[in-house]
């Protein structure tokens, strides 16, 4: 029963890293209308924001995280400018193909860019606060609270700023219709280019979470980059809350079937086939996902 209870907080810990990773994505598709392959490089991305922060300027590791989290941001707005304006021209038919080879090729060169940075051995920046937890029987570490709690600070900022703030009306506004949007007097261009930049930064944010706990390497968003993929199918395509409930849900399951599987040697490595196949019942009893509603292409 204990190793069940240990199990779980951990499983809630990892969920709530990969529904801010979610999340990010949910918002790029959302609002562009694009799925974003590069999104777990842009999470490896911001790890090693982090990590650099602490060891070139000397910051302790919360300085680093606000660090990573706005230098992700910045990144993913340069980028969204730069490689994504085609998407909003007429002149552009097959805007979704342009969108996933684009976002694909960035990852490819985002990857092999942060190969020749940054070495192919993994890094592990100073911990948030050293140590563990324990009450009674149980052993938490100190990084895996910390990850979680800020990730439902970050969850909940993210959630605010959508509902609370003109941004985050405007942002809404464009995810239903641009042209509509437009008619009274939203810029589609500075709302892209703000929700490409929060997607990054959330996915930056969730690495330099991450780093203290799994280490970093120029590798490590292409595990992220298929959960995120699993949890925005199965929350339902475009929705933030949905994405929020998913990654929960899959953190959970994937630590208690790791945990449970008869096969130690073997529970690991079959942990991300169990997340799928959570993923094909949900959508066998609920095709459009735990809140998942209609969407459309760019226009």
């Amino acid at each position: 029963m204990d190793y069940a209870i240990v199990q779980t907080l951990n499983g809630l810990g990892l969920g709530i890293i990969l529904a801010v990773i979610a999340v990010g994505l949910t918002l790029v598709f959302s609002i562009l209308k694009v799925v974003n392959f590069a999104h777990g490089e842009l999470y490896m991305v911001g790890g090693y924001f982090a990590y650099y922060t602490i060891t070139l300027l000397g910051l302790s590791p919360f300085p680093a995280l606000v660090v990573a989290i706005a230098a992700s941001f910045l990144l993913g707005a340069v980028l969204e400018r730069s490689l994504l304006s085609p998407l909003y021209s007429d002149a552009t038919e097959r805007k979704a193909e342009y969108g996933i080879l684009i976002t694909f090729g960035l990852a490819v060169a985002l990857r092999n860019l942060a190969l020749i940075l940054f070495g192919p051995f993994p890094l592990r920046p100073p911990s948030f606060v050293i140590g563990v937890q324990k009450w009674g029987p149980f052993t938490i570490a100190n990084d895996r609270i910390v990850a979680g709690g800020a990730g439902i600070v970050l969850l909940a900022a993210l959630v605010y700023f959508v509902q609370r703030t003109t941004w985050g009306q405007a942002l809404d506004a464009v995810s239903q219709s641009r042209e509509s949007a437009a008619i009274v007097g939203i810029n589609p261009r500075r709302v892209y280019t703000l929700g490409f930049g929060l997607g990054a930064a959330l996915a930056g944010g969730a690495g330099a979470l991450i780093a203290p706990i799994f280490s970093l390497s120029p590798s490590m968003g292409i595990l992220r980059d298929t959960q995120a993929f699993v949890i925005v199918i199965l929350g339902g395509m475009g929705s933030v809350p949905g994405s929020i409930i998913a990654g929960i849900l899959i953190g959970l399951a994937e630590s208690l079937f790791t945990a449970y599987f008869p096969d130690p040697t073997r529970a690991l490595s079959y942990s991300n086939a169990f997340s799928v196949l959570v993923l094909i019942v949900i959508l066998i009893l609920r095709p459009t996902g735990i809140l998942g509603r209609r969407h459309v292409q760019m226009e």
